[in-house]
């Protein structure tokens, strides 16, 4: 009996041991790669600069107009309360789209990955700190188009900011996940940039983050249905303008 419980209690003090060197391992590379990944153009470029600046193209080119009487368009929220949570969705995509598989396959075209493992970083790690990278910029970009909008083109507040935090956070992890997966795939990093532009500028433009979905044909509309940026969208949307969780397209996104 003696014997038995000092080897559980050997076994407890091990496994605590490992998952707080695990924990330590992952929050410093964590930190390396946030410093590493803010000197990529790619992540100025996408996560801060181009949301901002179409927020404003945007809010000139419609500012909170809600269409002809009788009409309904911006999903009847008026054009910037439309936008704006679904460029939240946009930085995340963004992020994950591009930045992320890009970095990614950078790491394994450099034999960078091979390098992390034989120095004890394991892959889950490596995942694991370019998520936790990628939502911290991503909340950042997501933050400040939101309070540009509010101040400069009289948006509403979020009705339910606990519905609006959960929708950012499936979307977000969403967007993640896919990413990793597209620089797991791809070998090579400008092909996995040009892959990630090309399905980010898609996604953008039928998933009602530009045109607003009211205005696109069957077909454009079939396709972002079959994209995450459009039920990231609507789900950010609705929390946004007080119609709650939306719980089907939360379900997709965790089913993507």
């Amino acid at each position: 009996m003696a014997v038995a419980s000092a080897s559980r209690s050997t076994t407890r003090t091990g496994f605590r041991s490992r998952a707080r060197r695990s924990a330590r391992t992952l929050r410093k590379f964590t930190f390396v790669e946030l410093k590493l990944v803010l000197r990529e153009p790619l992540t100025l470029v996408f996560s801060f600069a181009f949301p901002v600046v179409f927020l404003f193209v945007m809010g000139q080119v419609f500012g909170q107009s809600s269409g002809e009487p009788g009409e309904v368009i911006w999903r009847d929220f008026g054009a910037m309360n439309y936008y704006i949570p679904g460029y939240l969705g946009m930085v995340a995509c963004a992020f994950g789209m591009i930045t992320l598989p890009t970095h990614l396959a950078a790491y394994r075209e450099r034999g960078v990955l091979r390098r992390l493992h034989a120095s004890g970083v394991r892959g889950p790690q490596v995942l694991g700190s370019q998520t936790l990278v990628g939502f911290a910029l991503t909340t950042v970009g997501a933050v400040l188009v939101a309070v540009l909008g509010m101040l400069f083109y009289e948006v509403r507040s979020p009705a339910s900011v606990a519905a609006l935090i959960l929708a950012y956070v499936v979307s977000t992890l969403t967007f993640m996940a896919l990413g990793c997966l597209l620089g797991a795939l791809v070998p090579r990093a400008r092909a996995a940039q040009g892959i990630g532009l090309i399905l980010f500028f898609v996604m953008m433009f039928v998933s009602g983050t530009a045109p607003p979905i009211e205005v696109m044909g069957d077909t454009l509309v079939g396709i972002g249905k079959a994209l995450p940026l459009y039920h990231a969208a609507f789900a950010l949307q609705d929390a946004w303008n007080g119609l709650g969780v939306n719980g089907l397209e939360l379900g997709i996104l965790a089913a993507i």
